[in-house]
Protein backbone atom coordinates (compact mmCIF):
# COMPACT_ATOMS: atom_id res chain seq x y z
CA UNK A 1 0.00 0.00 0.00
CA UNK A 2 1.06 3.56 -0.68
CA UNK A 3 0.18 7.02 0.59
CA UNK A 4 0.30 9.57 -2.22
CA UNK A 5 0.55 13.16 -0.97
CA UNK A 6 0.39 16.05 -3.39
CA UNK A 7 0.83 19.76 -2.68
CA UNK A 8 -0.19 22.13 -5.47
CA UNK A 9 -1.96 25.39 -6.38
CA UNK A 10 -5.52 25.76 -5.01
CA UNK A 11 -6.82 26.75 -8.44
CA UNK A 12 -6.13 23.20 -9.70
CA UNK A 13 -8.09 21.36 -6.97
CA UNK A 14 -11.25 20.68 -9.00
CA UNK A 15 -9.24 19.36 -11.94
CA UNK A 16 -7.26 17.05 -9.64
CA UNK A 17 -10.39 15.71 -7.95
CA UNK A 18 -11.99 15.04 -11.35
CA UNK A 19 -8.85 13.26 -12.61
CA UNK A 20 -8.65 11.11 -9.48
CA UNK A 21 -12.32 10.21 -9.83
CA UNK A 22 -11.66 8.98 -13.36
CA UNK A 23 -8.86 6.70 -12.07
CA UNK A 24 -11.26 5.06 -9.61
CA UNK A 25 -9.97 6.61 -6.38
CA UNK A 26 -12.63 5.93 -3.75
CA UNK A 27 -11.50 8.46 -1.15
CA UNK A 28 -9.13 11.31 -0.50
CA UNK A 29 -8.34 13.98 2.07
CA UNK A 30 -7.90 17.66 1.20
CA UNK A 31 -6.20 20.24 3.45
CA UNK A 32 -5.52 23.92 2.93
CA UNK A 33 -1.84 24.52 3.69
CA UNK A 34 0.77 27.25 3.24
CA UNK A 35 4.41 26.97 2.30
CA UNK A 36 7.12 27.78 -0.18
CA UNK A 37 9.67 26.04 -2.34
CA UNK A 38 12.26 27.47 -4.68
CA UNK A 39 10.29 30.65 -5.24
CA UNK A 40 10.72 31.64 -1.56
CA UNK A 41 7.39 33.50 -1.52
CA UNK A 42 6.53 36.53 -3.63
CA UNK A 43 6.21 40.31 -3.45
CA UNK A 44 2.78 41.92 -3.77
CA UNK A 45 1.50 45.50 -3.77
CA UNK A 46 -1.49 46.48 -1.64
CA UNK A 47 -2.75 50.09 -1.64
CA UNK A 48 0.54 51.28 -3.01
CA UNK A 49 2.63 49.55 -0.36
CA UNK A 50 4.88 46.66 -1.34
CA UNK A 51 5.05 43.68 1.00
CA UNK A 52 6.49 40.19 0.93
CA UNK A 53 4.34 37.06 1.15
CA UNK A 54 6.64 34.32 2.41
CA UNK A 55 4.15 31.46 2.76
CA UNK A 56 1.96 30.90 -0.26
CA UNK A 57 -1.45 29.20 -0.11
CA UNK A 58 -1.43 25.61 -1.39
CA UNK A 59 -3.69 22.56 -1.25
CA UNK A 60 -2.59 19.17 0.05
CA UNK A 61 -4.36 16.05 -1.21
CA UNK A 62 -3.69 12.65 0.34
CA UNK A 63 -4.75 9.35 -1.23
CA UNK A 64 -4.20 5.88 0.25
CA UNK A 65 -4.07 3.28 -2.52
CA UNK A 66 -2.67 -0.09 -3.46
CA UNK A 67 0.92 -0.21 -4.68
CA UNK A 68 -0.37 -1.24 -8.11
CA UNK A 69 -2.55 1.91 -8.37
CA UNK A 70 0.04 4.39 -7.06
CA UNK A 71 1.59 5.25 -10.43
CA UNK A 72 -1.84 5.91 -11.99
CA UNK A 73 -2.73 8.19 -9.07
CA UNK A 74 0.59 10.08 -9.39
CA UNK A 75 0.11 10.48 -13.15
CA UNK A 76 -3.46 11.76 -12.73
CA UNK A 77 -2.36 14.34 -10.15
CA UNK A 78 0.75 15.41 -12.07
CA UNK A 79 -1.13 15.91 -15.31
CA UNK A 80 -4.15 17.71 -13.86
CA UNK A 81 -2.22 19.98 -11.45
CA UNK A 82 0.30 21.11 -14.07
CA UNK A 83 0.06 24.75 -15.19
CA UNK A 84 3.61 24.95 -16.50
CA UNK A 85 4.54 27.77 -14.13
CA UNK A 86 6.69 27.97 -11.03
CA UNK A 87 4.99 26.76 -7.87
CA UNK A 88 2.99 23.94 -9.48
CA UNK A 89 3.89 21.71 -6.53
CA UNK A 90 5.15 18.23 -5.75
CA UNK A 91 3.88 14.68 -5.33
CA UNK A 92 5.27 12.39 -2.63
CA UNK A 93 4.76 8.61 -2.50
CA UNK A 94 5.29 6.88 0.84
CA UNK A 95 4.98 3.28 1.95
CA UNK A 96 1.86 2.76 4.05
CA UNK A 97 2.39 0.16 6.74
CA UNK A 98 -1.14 -0.36 7.99
CA UNK A 99 -4.69 0.97 7.63
CA UNK A 100 -7.75 0.26 9.79
CA UNK A 101 -11.30 1.27 8.85
CA UNK A 102 -12.71 2.37 12.18
CA UNK A 103 -16.37 1.54 11.45
CA UNK A 104 -15.86 -2.09 10.40
CA UNK A 105 -12.41 -2.99 11.68
CA UNK A 106 -11.29 -3.92 8.16
CA UNK A 107 -7.55 -3.72 7.68
CA UNK A 108 -5.10 -2.80 4.94
CA UNK A 109 -6.26 -3.35 1.33
CA UNK A 110 -9.88 -3.99 2.39
CA UNK A 111 -9.90 -0.77 4.42
CA UNK A 112 -8.88 1.45 1.50
CA UNK A 113 -11.29 -0.07 -1.01
CA UNK A 114 -14.76 1.32 -1.61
Amino acid sequence: MKLVTAIFKPSRLDAVIDALGETGVSGLTVSEVRGYGRQQGKTEVYRGAEYEVRLLPKVKVEVACSAADAERVVEAISTSANTGTIGDGKVFVLDLESVVRIRTGERNEQAIGS
